[in-house]
């Protein structure tokens, strides 16, 4: 028991010791952060005082609380700060003496105005690795822009390839951009505190990672610039087949459930074909290979439909699987839960949350065999950590955070 009366229990996993400040705001920065505090980091989230993390009010909520926030930010311990303060700003160049990572996503040249800009932070800890997180990221034309998830999807390529052809583009359900920039960004970090840790040279400093919304999806729309370079094909949508291999599509089953199947290989292909009793589909002359397929798909799909819509989905899996099908089930949330392979792999965790109660969550991925990564608790309050950390980190005390408070600083 620590000084302030909170459990300080060392944290477990590959990045126990790890001491991260989250400044940024919604979901990218944010799913960076999450990332590191699953695996045993640290995480300190730095919210404005009095509102927070604007995530707080995404809904649904239950108990006037959003499960956005206590998902996203579980594992993370909450201070505020008023950056816009002089004493704000010089309170943070103090925690970020502590730190070895600092993530923040304000609009570019915000953290300059504030004179926390990365000279100002690198100059009072050199070894810092600064995660920065915009809409087009810190150089370029369109770098003022205001810049969220959704407009990232649509300039990366991605949404123009997504849909049918008869209909409007399709937008993800998911903040995807931000989430996968989230993604990259944390295996940035990675890096560049791998390249601090192991160089050589004792004297290698921290070092600026400018990581836009639309680049890490842009980076996985995988080859189109290409195709349109060398080939002039600009892709365009297909609904749920795949452009480059067949098939690969979702089917009704004769119970109105929906199964996705892919044989984008030739093994597989045949594999199916022999599976579902229909080994002359091998020797058409229609489907001999994948560029035939991909000529033919839609008569194939239609086939394929054919087949399957006459059998149960348990039916079709059952048959398929152990001849080696590609199939499964397009799933909703009680049909995850209740999957016993999703159970085994502890997909799905239990935790008791003050405000929420008993509930279930996402449990951590990827699974480490030494290392694990854990859940500790879901989202905090606004300033839960106040004492803690400004205790921990600062030695402030209470007569000092009293103060702070009263100026509106934390």
């Amino acid at each position: 028991m620590s000084d302030w009366g909170i459990d300080l229990t060392t944290a477990q996993g590959p990045l126990a010791g790890l001491k991260v400040l989250d400044l940024s705001i919604i979901v990218a920065g944010g799913t960076a952060s999450s990332l590191m505090a699953d695996f045993g980091a640290e995480v300190v989230k730095v919210e404005r005082p009095g509102t927070g993390d604007p995530l707080r009010n995404w809904g649904p909520f239950a108990n006037g609380v959003s499960l956005w926030w206590k998902v996203h930010s579980r594992n993370k311990k909450s201070i505020t700060l008023n950056l816009g303060s002089p004493e704000g700003q010089d309170l943070l160049k103090k925690l970020a003496v502590e730190a070895d990572v600092l993530i923040e996503g304000f609009r570019p040249g915000a953290m300059e105005k504030w004179g926390l800009g990365p000279d100002s932070l690198l100059d009072v800890n050199p070894k810092l690795v600064i995660l920065r997180y915009s809409g087009f990221g810190q150089t370029g034309p369109y770098k003022d822009r205001p810049g969220f998830g959704t407009i990232a999807e649509c300039m990366s390529g991605y949404i123009g390839m997504t849909g049918f052809p008869d209909t409007a583009p399709n937008l993800p359900p998911i903040p995807l951009a931000d989430e996968i920039a989230g993604v990259f960004g944390a295996m940035a970090g990675m890096m560049a505190l791998y390249h601090r840790d192991t160089s050589s040279n004792s004297d290698t400093k921290g070092q600026v990672v400018d990581v836009s919304l639309f680049e890490p999806l842009f980076r996985l729309c995988i080859p189109h610039i290409t195709m349109f370079d060398l080939l002039g094909i600009n892709r365009e949508r297909v609904g749920n087949d795949f452009p480059d291999a067949a098939p690969r599509n979702l089917y009704k089953t004769a119970d109105d459930r929906w199964l996705g199947l892919s044989a984008t290989s030739q093994s597989t292909f045949e594999s199916l074909a022999k599976a579902m009793g229909m080994p002359d589909l091998i020797e058409k002359e229609a489907y001999k290979d994948n560029a035939a397929r991909l000529e033919n798909r839609q008569n194939l799909n239609v086939e394929l439909q054919g087949w399957l819509g006459e059998r149960d989905l348990d039916e079709t899996m059952e048959q398929l699987i152990p001849s080696g099908g590609v199939v499964g089930p397009v799933y909703d949330a009680p049909q995850i839960i209740s999957d016993p392979h999703y159970q085994a792999r502890e997909d799905i965790i239990d935790i008791d949350d003050p405000q929420l109660g008993k509930t279930k969550m996402l449990g951590v991925v990827p699974k480490f065999s030494v290392t694990p990564g854990s859940v500790e608790h879901a989202g905090p309050t606004i300033g839960e950590h106040n004492r803690l950390i400004y205790g921990s980190w600062l030695n402030l005390d209470d007569t000092q955070l009293a103060d702070l408070s009263d100026q509106g600083t934390i």
